[in-house]
């Protein structure tokens, strides 16, 4: 699908490419790949990618964080209350991606192992 994107987008014309957790199922060097490859689209085609993939994360110029969660309006309706849901969109500074990519990799706990593993990812994409 990435590579169909890619062709596609280059023969339209398209500016922006939107992939939505093109890494699931994958981890590891493959995730890694998919990070460079998105990396490399992204010097000509604005790339928007949602991952829980730390690896592919790592590769991002610029992260945000997106939560979602449901509300009842009380009254709202004949019937009574109706459920809404909203989402947050934030951008994230340099140091919460550094501790978002650390809680990818750790889960909750932002542990020392965990901010160690995350700015070693980020110091081999900067290399790379």
């Amino acid at each position: 699908m990435l590579a169909l994107k890619v062709v596609l987008a280059h023969s339209l014309g398209i500016s922006t490419l939107i992939f939505d957790e093109i890494d699931s199922g994958v981890g590891g060097s493959v995730a890694i790949a998919i990070g460079k490859k998105l990396r490399e689209i992204s010097k000509n085609i604005q790339v928007l990618a949602i991952t829980h993939s730390p690896q592919v994360a790592s590769f991002a110029d610029k992260h945000f964080y997106i939560s979602k969660y449901s509300e009842s309006i009380e009254g709202s309706t004949d019937l009574g209350s109706e459920i809404i849901t909203k989402t947050d969109v934030k951008v994230l500074s340099k140091e919460e991606s550094r501790k978002e990519i650390a809680r990818m990799l750790s889960g909750d706990e932002l542990s020392k192992e965990a901010m160690a593993a995350a700015d070693k990812l980020i110091e081999n994409v900067k290399a790379a």
